[in-house]
């Protein structure tokens, strides 16, 4: 494993010993609310803080994007670390199983490492540029599936900005028709890894964040995956919308998005 890798592991790790520390009692967590349906509790932060002390200490002028604290040193490194302590913290203050720890290492802003950590089953997915994907040490591949028909697709409602909402339901009226299933567990973090290890088929939301994606992407990337925007395109992580899959799959639910794209749509 990559030293850098190793280290994102480690971090990953101590922040998910915090999030199953306060699994056990979160009727008594302190929840704040960030804006419409975007929480905030001190689980958050501790986790985030833990992480953010590991990666330090290994290595002190790379960057942060961080969800809670934002970005610091920008600028002064190649590297940056994206960091979502908690994604699916709504799900996790609802005793929901559903939630993950993610982080990314990105060099001349390409994803170079990935981790998301699911604590709660203990499931460790990782990803190097060039060196695969694996989950708790075995390697992963995308599923065979190269049809709509037969593919489970995951998704995430709008649930922040809600302009491309009416664009939204349409896609998901039509995928519904479409494909064997849809499914919505609440943190796109994991749904991205589950994409990585076949247990999804493919993917798409609108409006994440780039912590929500930079791990799962590498993750299908390096499982023999497609990533991209609503378009096509690699601009995902600035764009914030994310089409992802097998390769046919992939081809196809960017087909059916572009039947329903709008003009405030277009990546």
């Amino acid at each position: 494993m990559h030293p850098m890798l190793t280290i994102a592991v480690k971090a990953a790790r101590r922040a998910g010993q915090i999030i199953n520390r306060a699994s056990f009692d979160v009727g008594h967590l302190r929840v704040a609310t960030k804006q419409q349906n975007d929480f905030v509790t001190e689980v958050d932060r501790a986790a985030e803080a833990a992480i953010i002390d590991v990666l330090h200490d290994a290595y002190p002028n790379h960057s942060i994007l961080a969800e809670e604290s934002g970005a610091s040193g920008a600028g002064e490194s190649e590297y940056q670390w994206i960091i979502d302590p908690l994604d699916g913290t709504t799900n996790f203050i609802h005793g929901f199983p559903q939630y993950a720890v993610s982080i990314g290492l990105t060099h001349k802003g390409v994803l170079a490492h990935g981790v998301v950590y699911d604590p709660g089953r203990n499931e460790l997915f990782v990803a190097s540029k060039g060196a695969g994907a694996f989950l708790n040490d075995k390697r992963i591949r995308v599923s065979k599936h190269d049809k709509l028909d037969a593919a489970l697709i995951g998704t995430g409602f709008p649930y922040r900005v809600f302009e491309h909402v009416d664009a939204y339901m349409a896609i998901f009226r039509e995928l519904m028709q479409k494909t064997a299933g849809l499914r919505r567990p609440g943190a796109a973090s994991l749904d991205l890894a589950y994409v990585a290890a076949g247990r999804l088929d493919g993917f798409w939301e609108f409006g994440l964040s780039p912590w929500d994606m930079a791990a799962g992407a590498l993750l299908i990337s390096e499982a023999g995956g497609l990533v991209g925007d609503i378009a096509g395109e690699s601009d995902y992580l600035n764009t914030g919308n994310i089409v992802a899959g097998t390769p046919k799959v992939f081809s196809q639910l960017l087909q059916t998005i572009a039947a329903h794209r709008t003009p405030a749509l277009q990546s």
